[in-house]
């Protein structure tokens, strides 16, 4: 979807849980430049985060899980951010579908366009969504082409199926969907 205040906000890596950016992928340092108008009760302290990122901690933890480590992960897997912003309201995190109409508009089809352009040049075997959101930009992005899309619960404890063994709930769908074997 886009980056959360405490995951790729911090780190540039999506769904970049702190504990999981240094111990599964073996980043211990991180250039950080700071928004000339940060906000204050969202900084940006990369590494230093002291907020842990439940999406992010479940995330990293199935694939950690299943592949031991992260050269094994990435031999064949990708993740990506379909808009890599961050955009912060008075007080919360606004996610795209939240932006209004005009702005939302101009904004997916921008993403929608560079997603399809990193398609083209990775040309997965497989693209799957991680929610309901990130699914359906997959459908609208890769209209008429050839690629087989699936999706799978998003790891967020905002949603209350994720609350109860989001893990195996995900690995029952990549399974049955054809992802993992």
């Amino acid at each position: 979807m886009n980056p959360g205040p405490w995951g790729m906000a911090q780190t540039g890596i999506p769904f970049g849980e702190i504990n999981a950016v240094k111990n599964f992928l073996g980043i211990n340092e991180i250039n950080i430049i700071n928004p000339q108008n940060q906000h204050k009760n969202y900084p940006i302290n990369g590494l230093n985060c002291i907020r842990s990122e439940i999406s992010g901690k479940r995330l990293w933890g199935l694939f950690r899980e299943k592949f031991i480590t992260k050269e094994s992960f990435f031999h064949e897997n990708l993740v990506l951010n379909y808009c890599p912003l961050l955009f912060i309201s008075e007080n919360r995190n606004l996610t795209p579908d939240k932006l209004i109409k005009s702005d939302k508009e101009n904004l997916f089809m921008l993403c929608d366009n560079a997603f399809r352009e990193i398609i083209k040049i990775l040309k997965p075997e497989f693209v799957v969504g991680i929610g309901n959101f990130a699914y359906t930009r997959i459908l609208k992005s890769l209209e008429n082409m050839n690629i087989k899309s699936s999706k799978i619960l998003h790891p967020s404890p905002a949603s209350p199926a994720s609350n109860n063994n989001w893990a195996g709930k995900v690995t029952k769908q990549l399974i049955e969907s054809g992802v993992w074997h």
